[in-house]
């Protein structure tokens, strides 16, 4: 074949695409280049006083659905099918979610009898908001904020407390600017395909029987919600990483790109600063304005597009407390923008993993800073103390969850530019790369976060087809 693809960023979406180029039957000559010190991206696990699992990115993947499983089938390939921690669907972890609204938490509604029965800070009964979303007429538009969609179908309450608390805990982003196509793609699908979200999402959208496995069976059967790793789940990029070097990839690091330009064959000289590789295929899984400040001149219109897929930023506060105890149990809570616009939600991650919790145990939990708050705040240029995270994030455990006593532990990790942010329109920026990409015959796949999907299994996802599209063993899914 005598190919060589070169993957842009160590990140789980280049690790991901490297890893399932290097297990082609023919696999091409691959380099992984990657700016910083470390692969992981924004996967990073950092161990505390008595061997405690402090998670600064991701704390737990969901095994659901065809990505779940195709993740899961990778975790077994990498041999950490002993390293997986569970969370059983029959845990509280797995069914209780709360929103903090009005000073209090609350739980979120589970199963149908929750539905038939008012719970607060919802005044009627969610079995209304899903009645009334029956017969509701389908949407006009080809795209619109999560927000209106929402309120549209369930309702001004539903749209303002669940959704609005969702896109923050998902996106760390604005329900009002978010759009509902590219963020929540199955609900859209489904008022598309069925007239329904409630009708679609019961019925489903007809998918490709998912791979199978022990390690899937196991989850089936035990209805997982979530697992991690018993070390973090940076295990996953430290495991990915030995196994690309056992099969010969070319893993580069603290080796930042600074240029890409095209050659008179059609190859890609990429330019490392004191030297360069050659290419004959990059798969780019850095940040879509990143590689729009690389491309060369005659891919103007292609960085273009690419410079206004912008993120936001979060601030992740794990804090540690000994002879604590949590009021409630559960997989954490979730903060509307009308409650707080700088606290997104505190995750309880000593609920869901307490073999985590070190020697002896102490009751962990993560609080995330963000919004409007963190946005008008970086908007302002001055710098920020991790002080003033600390304290914002101590608060919020001791007025959220009553945890008044000083923390024995904390950490403090400003992750700048980390979630993409999907707003309206997204699609056509994505279906503009696509057809300038086709036209132009560029050599060139994009994957990672910046496109379809943040979470942990949509880039995992993105670098298998990326790998796929570039072996040609699969028609390219961006039709």
């Amino acid at each position: 074949m005598g190919r060589t693809v070169v993957v842009l960023g160590g990140g789980i979406s280049g690790l991901a695409a490297s890893y399932h180029l290097s297990r082609a039957p023919r696999p091409p000559k691959v380099v992984l280049v990657e700016g910083s010190e470390r692969l992981g991206g924004w996967i990073r696990s950092v161990r505390g006083p008595g061997g405690a699992v402090f998670e600064l990115g991701p704390r737990g993947i969901r095994p659901a659905g065809a990505l779940g499983a195709r993740t899961l089938v990778m975790v077994s390939e990498l041999g950490l099918d002993s390293e997986v921690l569970p969370v059983r669907g029959d845990h509280p972890a797995a069914q209780n979610r709360f929103l903090y609204v009005g000073g209090a938490l609350h739980a979120l509604p589970t199963g149908f009898r929750g539905l038939l029965r008012p719970s607060p800070p919802f005044s009627k009964p969610l079995f209304w908001a899903g009645l009334r979303e029956l017969i509701k007429p389908r949407g006009k538009e080809p795209d619109e904020t999560v927000h209106s969609f929402v309120q549209r179908r369930l309702g001004p309450e539903v749209a303002s407390l669940a959704m609005d608390s969702l896109c923050r805990g998902v996106f760390a982003g604005n329900s009002r600017e978010l759009s509902i196509r590219s963020c929540f793609p199955s609900l859209f699908q489904a008022e598309q395909t069925h007239r329904s979200i409630l009708l679609g999402l019961l019925l489903g959208a007809g998918q490709s029987p998912p791979p199978d496995s022990a390690l899937i069976r196991q989850a089936r059967a035990e209805r997982w919600s979530q697992w991690s790793l018993r070390g973090g789940l940076e295990m996953l990029p430290q495991a990915l990483d030995t196994h690309l070097t056992s099969r010969g990839v070319q893993v580069l690091r603290g080796r930042p790109v600074c240029g890409l330009s095209l050659q008179a064959g059609g190859r890609w000289k990429v330019s490392l600063g004191d030297s360069s590789l050659e290419a004959d295929h990059i798969i780019s899984a850095i940040p879509a304005p990143a590689l729009s400040k690389l491309l060369p001149a005659e891919a103007a219109p292609l960085a273009r597009v690419l410079s206004t897929i912008t993120a936001v930023s979060v601030a992740v506060v794990n804090l540690q407390y000994h002879g604590a105890h949590l009021p409630v149990q559960g997989f954490g809570h979730l903060v509307p923008s009308s409650e707080d616009p700088g606290v997104l939600g505190i995750v309880y991650d000593s609920v869901a993993f307490p073999e985590q919790d070190g020697t002896p145990p102490g009751l962990r939990v993560t609080v995330m800073l963000g919004g409007s708050w963190l946005q008008t705040l970086e908007a302002s240029g001055r710098v920020l103390p991790q002080e003033l995270f600390q304290q914002q994030a101590q608060e919020a455990a001791a007025t959220q969850l009553g945890l008044k006593e000083p923390p024995s532990h904390c950490l403090v990790h400003l992750l700048k530019n980390c979630i993409p942010q999907y707003t309206v329109g997204h699609w056509q920026k994505l279906e503009s790369a696509m057809q300038f990409l086709a036209a132009q015959r560029l050599p060139l796949t994009l994957a990672g976060a910046s496109y379809e999907g943040v979470a942990v299994n949509d880039c995992i996802e993105s670098g298998r087809q990326a790998a796929a599209s570039v072996l040609g063993t699969e028609p390219d899914s961006h039709s």
